[in-house]
């Protein structure tokens, strides 16, 4: 599979005007994770106002990842750790505050679910703290409120001549200091220096050890562009400005038709995933086997591969938390029979002959495992697969090696 990473900015791209996910989206999405692929939601948002998109698309179960505050964390879902922090120095605050003040500017900032600001009123400190579930905060004096590190600081106003100009100045006396940026129109935005999207993301493949042709990024604004520009297949988004489609390599539908899910069925799914193999009718008949009674699903079938996750949940565990040896056996079998059935003749049949498996390491509750199957031997008389199964992470759990014998039709 060539893509591994998928980066998706948040507002204006995996959301619709609404501020909702769509199910075509939903789906889409949880495929890609199936297929292995990591899912990255970045954002300019804080990271409480993305914790729970995320959640929602399960990327705690399928080793996803957060890149918050336009760059400034990254969260691994899984486990919930921060693995890149960069802050403001609080030192800053004073001379920001007292620029915003100057020009009339609202200022604000973020510390944990809390959005602090001297002018609780101003409709845009109350648009953004809706957009993100957080409480407002009203202090007195703004500098002396800031006894901490922020990882960002934003001015809003109604005069976007006066934030260019601001914007522009700041550019130059902040430089090696702190980033500016307009994330919109009525937004000014102060950040750690050399802190954007991009930089953020090529330190996160760089932890990853993946390259640029493995990550693909889907965004629409200015502040996407550099993960647009980095990916080894940036897509803007139809309701992207045009200045932001000449920096994508292609250009997908908006946000209100579904644009992500089209642009991962056609570099993702469609290319992974053989339309003539009913993946779908196969799930649904297996609901009520042992397959379905495992959480089995089948991801991708192909006459010499064969793909399928199975969660470690109270179904699939064993009494410590971990995954069950005889779950991980059930899941390579389902697998290997299901690919040497698509290589058979209408008038065979196929049966297990022999599995043997070697535990390498564990699957915790909560995880959801991933099975690969691959053809080692096709023979008139039997088949011999062998059976990788990964965590979400991709850490390889079990090697299964599975004999299936060919028999004709009764």
């Amino acid at each position: 599979m060539k893509y591994k990473l998928l980066v998706i900015d948040v507002d204006g791209t995996l959301l619709n005007d609404q501020k909702q996910i769509t199910p075509h989206t939903k789906s889409a999405i949880l495929k890609a994770q199936q297929m292995g692929v990591h899912i990255v939601l970045a954002s300019g948002r804080p990271t409480g106002g993305i914790l729970p998109l995320a959640k929602e698309l399960e990327l705690n179960n399928y080793g996803g990842y957060v890149i918050s505050y336009n760059g400034a964390q990254i969260i691994e879902m899984q486990t919930g750790n921060l693995l890149f922090e960069k802050r403001i120095n609080p030192e800053l605050i004073p001379y920001l505050d007292k620029k915003a003040k100057k020009n009339g500017f609202t200022i604000f900032t973020y510390l944990e679910n809390s959005l602090i600001t001297d002018c609780a009123d101003d409709p845009y400190v109350q648009q953004e703290a809706n957009l993100n579930n957080m409480h407002i905060r009203q202090v007195s004096n703004f500098p002396n409120a800031i006894d901490f590190e922020p990882c960002k600081c934003i001015l809003a106003s109604d005069n976007e001549k006066e934030l260019v100009g601001l914007e522009n100045h700041w550019k130059k006396k902040l430089a090696g200091v702190a980033d500016v940026f307009r994330s919109e129109d009525y937004f000014l935005e102060v950040v750690p220096p050399t802190v954007d999207k991009g930089n953020t993301l090529a330190l996160l493949m760089e932890m990853l050890k993946l390259t640029r042709e493995e990550v693909i990024a889907i965004g629409d604004g200015i502040t996407d562009v550099p993960i647009l520009q980095l990916a080894g297949l940036g897509v803007a988004m139809g309701n992207a400005r045009d200045s932001v489609k000449v920096c994508a390599s292609a250009t997908t539908l908006t946000n209100e038709q579904d644009g992500v899910a089209v642009a991962i069925e056609k570099a993702i799914l469609s290319a992974i995933r053989p339309a003539e193999v009913p993946l779908d009718q196969l799930n649904a008949r297996g609901k009520h086997a042992l397959m379905g009674n495992l959480g089995i699903q089948y991801t991708y079938a192909s006459e010499d591969r064969v793909e399928a996750t199975m969660p470690v949940d109270e179904r699939t565990r064993q009494p410590f938390g971990i995954l069950h040896g005889g779950a991980t056996l059930a899941l390579a079998e389902t697998v290997a029979g299901l690919g040497s059935m698509l290589i058979v003749q209408p008038d065979e049949i196929v049966v297990g002959m022999q599995v043997s498996g070697n535990h390498i390491s564990s699957a915790h509750e909560g995880d959801t495992v991933r099975a690969v199957a691959t053809i080692f031997h096709k023979g008139r008389s039997s088949h011999v697969w062998n059976v990788d199964v990964f965590t979400s992470t991709d850490r390889l759990v079990s090697s299964i090696r599975v004999v299936n014998s060919v028999m004709k039709k009764r």
